[in-house]
């Protein structure tokens, strides 16, 4: 079994995360970080600002998710960092399972156009001066229409999609399959952006998909064991 737990990295969720990995009991949590994040991330929580191992363009990234965080009461990563708190307190294995961040910027700056690469660096600009309320309006947007924003992304930003979703994606889901055969029930804490991909390459016979409008805003329990009421499940045919 493999619950899939799409968040979001700029939201307090946190909580939300934690009580749906412990749940499930699963006996491995699998983050969508790699080691240098991760490291990073346990080292800001322990109050240690030391993120050089990190790539410059992914700290760039991170200081614009960061002022978005803030909006919303929360800190970037919080979300990972619950779910690895899930894991140690039932004593799951831990998977960091995403591609090494400095190789998907180093790609993703080899691949990418002139034209992309300049409006990456005006998006990252006008980033600078988004409104929380901004933010919300366009998640409910792609939550609606989630087909069309990524026939867009697609089309507009062929090289970003490529590098950031779609190679990320595969690299993902080799690595989840090579771990079913080893653990029985496996959760993924992974950006929602991600699960449309991921949901078509694991082909599993049982997947529980939980997305991000779920987590943020969760329907009650039915049976008082923490169940989020509104996962979905996927059978392969």
């Amino acid at each position: 079994m493999i619950t899939l737990i799409g968040v979001g990295h700029v939201f307090a969720i946190s909580e939300s995360v934690k009580k749906l990995v412990l749940a499930r009991r699963p006996d491995i949590v699998c983050l969508e970080l790699d080691a240098a994040r991760f490291n990073a991330l346990m080292q800001k929580r322990a109050g240690v600002k030391d993120s050089r191992a990190v790539p410059l363009q992914y700290r760039l990234l991170a200081y614009l998710q960061e002022r978005m965080a803030a909006q919303f009461g929360t800190e970037v990563g919080d979300e990972m960092l619950a779910g690895a708190t899930a894991a140690e307190e039932l004593g799951a294995r831990l998977a960091l399972v995403d591609m090494d961040a400095s190789k998907v910027f180093s790609q993703l700056w080899k691949r990418t156009s002139f034209r992309e690469r300049l409006t990456l660096f005006t998006g990252a600009f006008a980033g600078l001066f988004i409104s929380k309320k901004r933010v919300v309006e366009e998640i409910e947007k792609y939550e609606a229409q989630e087909d069309q924003y990524i026939q867009l992304l697609s089309e507009g930003f062929p090289t970003f999609k490529e590098v950031l979703i779609d190679d990320r994606n595969r690299f993902m889901a080799d690595r989840i399959l090579a771990l079913t055969g080893e653990y029985k029930t496996i959760v993924v804490v992974v950006g929602d952006g991600h699960i449309p991909g991921l949901i078509q390459l694991l082909g599993q016979a049982e997947l529980e998909v939980i997305r991000l409008k779920d987590v943020r805003n969760p329907q009650a329990p039915k049976d008082g064991a923490g169940e989020f009421t509104s996962s979905h499940w996927y059978h392969a045919q």
